[in-house]
């Protein structure tokens, strides 16, 4: 459901071990899950709820608790529901995913290099160069209930989430695998957490 190629790159070019699977026993062995994804949210989550995915992932998550990074529609899944379709997303983080507004002057989807603002320390964005710039495709943005849990922001038309975390759970709504050397160390940074 997403670019996982490119995603496998830039692990390998972080140096991080990375493995592409839907295998549920090495998910059930993960030490942590990066969940890509690319599409429409009620496709993506009927696929998570039929394959099986969805009871290892959640296990993973909320029982054994390990490190998860949902990107792009990723974070989207990790919410409560969007307004993009009508089934529930995974309701790992009490967040909910909304379509951008038509606003004159602002095309949706929003597509392009943005600034990230860092709200919220995190050991997801330690050292990122001053003003990381990262390459987003969306029209759906999440808005999290807990404002602590957004840790960076980006601006279109106003301010949004672009990283939210929950413990050991995370999301980027951008695409880091696209992002240079700021994907880079936003994915090393995820390896050595």
């Amino acid at each position: 459901m997403g670019n996982l190629g490119s995603v496998l790159n830039m692990f390998r070019k972080v140096g991080a071990a990375a493995e592409i699977t839907s295998d549920l026993q090495k998910i059930k062995d993960a030490r942590k899950i990066l969940l890509p994804g690319v599409g429409a949210f009620d496709a993506a989550m009927k696929r998570i709820n039929e394959s099986g995915l969805r009871e290892v992932l959640t296990a993973k998550a909320t029982i054994d608790k390990v490190p998860v990074l949902g990107i792009c529609l990723g974070m989207q899944l990790m919410t409560n529901s969007s307004e993009e379709g009508a089934l529930p997303g995974l309701g790992w983080i009490d967040a909910v995913t909304k379509r951008f507004a038509a606003s004159p002057g602002l095309k949706v989807p929003h597509m392009g290099w943005n600034i990230l603002k860092p709200v919220h320390a995190h050991p997801l964005l330690n050292d990122l160069p001053e003003e990381p710039r990262f390459y987003f495709v969306h029209s759906y943005y999440v808005t999290t209930s807990r404002p602590a849990e957004t840790i960076a922001t980006a601006s279109y038309g106003s301010d949004f989430a672009a990283v939210i975390a929950r413990d050991h759970m995370m999301g980027a709504q951008f695409h880091p695998e696209r992002s240079h050397r700021f994907g880079a160390r936003l994915l090393e940074n995820f390896a050595h957490i």
